[in-house]
């Protein structure tokens, strides 16, 4: 019953200044919004770059140009990745746990297609292998061959969206397109994999090695080699087989002075989570402060209704209030404040995480929803405690003078 009468004494006490207590409710709502929201955000990213780099397989690994120590080779000074290199890889007796290997080069160009130009993410020169590799299945259509490698051939597979773009949903197969000023005929159109945040995997068109090194880069070093070992067991493997064939072509006799770098699809994953992580903390933190803003807005608007309410309080103490009524009061009217607000917060975060931000899918975690929440009530509690204790400590005699 006394809980009963504090509550309905403290909701009675909010409502007398409604648009007051609103804005204070505003405060932490945006607080706790915010906290779910980013925190959404920082996960949505997480969960992006994982599925991204999953996508392309867990026995994938990568090789590029550079120091993988930062010693004395460098990117800028060390010798490139070339088809030589590839060459070698695939056709090393000894590399039993690589299945396949693709060296890849990425080249900028407008398509055109009739009176529609569209400029792809990226256009990708490589062998047939690399569909497998990367984890590329054909929706229509079928893949380049190797004869269209060894014959140059002006053929080309699309990404979903870079089909789109072009033909409005028509059925691209057997259609010529032009890009570059070079005639591509199109053969195959690449199954959706869906946009990962900042980047579109199917904004993109994939054509024969020798054909994007003619038209585009030039027949010089390639961006990075792909390669395929036969499980993801035999990752670990496939990375020291690679490493012996590379140091070798290359004539370099210390692995520490190696000039390229090996990527597992593992390694990278662990490094891009880490990396996200953080991010992610970051944006609790930041997030945190609004939480922080609205816990100092109710201390304000507490103290502000202590002093209009000073008489009320004298009045309510001569008549034999103890002061445990009126610090209870004061801290109720504290806690609903937080409570609708970071009540009414939630409701906002889960809402916008519905929508993408930044092109990033917001992915809710249930931890910050509850952890927001009570936090929110917390900071209620905490920053309304000085206004309610001031407010229990006057004396009657102060209090009903008060002007």
């Amino acid at each position: 019953m006394i809980l009963w009468q504090t509550l309905r004494f403290a909701a009675g006490g909010l409502a007398a200044n409604k648009v007051r207590s609103a804005l204070t409710m505003l405060g932490v709502l945006i607080g706790v919004a915010s906290v779910i929201l980013l925190l959404a955000v920082g996960n949505g990213s997480s969960v992006a770059v994982k599925e991204s780099i999953t996508s392309l397989g867990t026995n994938a690994l990568t090789v590029t140009a550079g120091s993988a120590t930062g010693g004395a080779r460098s990117a800028g000074t060390a010798r490139k990745l070339t088809v030589a290199d590839a060459r070698a890889l695939a056709t090393e007796a000894d590399a039993r746990a690589v299945r396949s290997v693709a060296p890849v080069v990425t080249a900028s160009g407008t398509a055109l297609y009739g009176d529609i130009s569209y400029s792809p993410g990226s256009i990708v020169g490589t062998y047939p292998a690399y569909f497998e590799t990367a984890n590329q299945r054909i929706e229509h259509g079928e893949y380049f061959t190797q004869d269209d490698v060894l014959a140059s051939r002006k053929v080309a597979v699309l990404g979903a969206t870079t089909a789109k773009q072009l033909f409005a949903g028509a059925d691209p197969v057997g259609k010529a397109i032009t890009v570059g000023g070079t005639p591509f005929t199109v053969v195959g159109v690449l199954r959706a994999k869906g946009g990962t945040g900042f980047t579109d995997p199917d904004d993109v068109l994939i054509a024969p090695l020798p054909t994007v090194q003619n038209a585009f880069t030039g027949f010089g070093s390639v961006n990075q080699i792909l390669v395929q070992a036969g499980s993801a067991d035999d990752t670990a493997a496939a990375q020291a087989e690679i490493t012996r064939v590379l140091l070798g072509a290359h004539a370099i006799a210390d692995p520490s002075r190696a000039d390229f770098r090996i990527s597992s699809q593992a390694s990278l994953l662990s490094t891009r989570e880490s990396t996200t992580r953080t991010f992610t903390v970051l944006l609790g933190a930041v997030a945190a402060i609004s939480l922080l803003v609205g816990g100092i807005g109710i201390t304000n608007i507490m103290l502000v209704t202590v002093t209009e309410r000073t008489r009320e309080i004298g009045i309510r103490k001569a008549l034999g209030a103890p002061r445990g009524v009126i610090l209870g009061q004061f801290l109720t009217e504290a806690t609903l404040l937080s409570v609708v607000g970071a009540g009414l917060g939630v409701l906002a975060g889960i809402a916008g995480a519905h929508f993408r931000i930044v092109g990033i899918e917001p992915v809710v975690i249930p931890e910050s929803v509850l952890g927001a929440f009570g936090i929110a009530v917390a900071i209620g509690l905490f920053f309304g405690s000085y206004p309610a204790n001031r407010a229990a400590s006057l004396r009657p005699i102060d209090a009903l003078r008060h002007e």
